[in-house]
């Protein structure tokens, strides 16, 4: 599972499709519906959270809002119907990480993507993260 921190703007179709489908399974596991995954590190942030089911809903929304932006069709109504207004932090290290770990599975699944974006300096957060100093997260599995 890979719930990531920057913006899905920058995942090929593959990514953005696993995304969806992970974020989903992370949802069903904030609200206890999954006995499986339930001390995945990826979910820290969200559980940290005063409320993780509205921001795994709020994170999905962004997703479904790029699948949309790119003329696919992913199911809201899968989404829980809450708001959260709240950002989780999430360090520059791990943004750093992240948008490695991305640019090496682009090299391969989509040369062109890659190309577009492996000299980008600001990467671009998804909207429920903001950025702060520090390393790799003590979540990442590196």
């Amino acid at each position: 599972m890979r719930l990531w921190s920057i913006h899905p703007k920058y995942l090929d179709t593959k990514g953005l499709v696993a995304l969806w489908r992970e974020g989903l399974l992370a949802q069903n596991v904030l609200l206890g519906k999954s006995k499986g995954y339930k001390n995945h590190p990826q979910l820290m942030r969200f559980k940290i959270t005063d409320n993780p089911s509205a921001a795994i809903a709020c994170y999905l929304k962004t997703v479904a809002e790029e699948a949309d932006r790119r003329n696919y069709h992913f199911n809201k109504t899968k989404i829980i119907d809450l708001v959260f207004k709240d950002k989780i932090p999430v360090t520059s290290g791990q943004i750093q990480y992240e948008f490695k770990h991305l640019l090496h599975k682009l090299k391969n699944r989509d040369p062109n993507l890659h190309e577009k974006f492996k000299n980008i300096i600001e990467i671009e957060l998804h909207p429920l993260f903001y950025s702060v100093a520090g390393d790799v997260e003590d979540w990442e599995i590196v």
